[in-house]
């Protein structure tokens, strides 16, 4: 496994939730296109997502062990609420992108605040489900042994 994508609760509602927030795209079909990026790079990818706190950590765990060299996760709401889920990934110590659909910081204030930015590699904000793509364009630098940094512009 080289790039695993972690969908927290209520992504698998996408597509016929809040669409006017969320859009109209279905979590099956990012994780289709996620799939196809990815092996186009020539990167296995594999997609998991639950509605539960402990079955995502159970994943991440399983991760350290099944290869996985990058994780891209959208927690929803577990961002502003899990400290398991951040002790998680600070155990594993595997790089990840995390990703939100919807500019959280233009929300209500208890969104603001992320428990895992902070050990993330990366945070793609509000930029629709498009983020997912840019999260994976990173990944593929990152696993060809480009660290994604860009040159300073003058």
């Amino acid at each position: 496994m080289d790039v695993l994508v972690i969908n927290g609760p209520n992504l698998n509602t996408l597509g016929s939730r809040e669409p006017e927030v969320y859009g109209s795209t279905t979590l099956p079909e990012i994780e289709a296109a996620l799939i196809a990026q990815g092996a186009a790079a020539g990167l296995s990818v594999d997609t998991f997502q639950s509605n539960h706190e402990g079955a995502l950590i159970d994943r991440l765990h399983e991760a350290r062990a099944d290869g996985t060299r990058f994780v891209i996760i959208n927690p929803g709401a577990f961002t502003h609420t899990s400290i398991a889920l951040r002790d998680a990934f600070a155990s594993v110590a595997l790089p990840f992108v995390e990703i939100h659909i919807s500019n959280i910081h233009a929300r209500e204030e208890f969104r603001h605040h992320s428990y895992l930015s902070d050990l993330a590699v990366g945070v793609l904000v509000g930029l629709g489900t498009d983020g997912y793509r840019l999260a994976m364009d990173f990944a593929i630098l990152r696993l060809a042994g480009n660290s994604g940094e860009q040159p300073a512009l003058t």
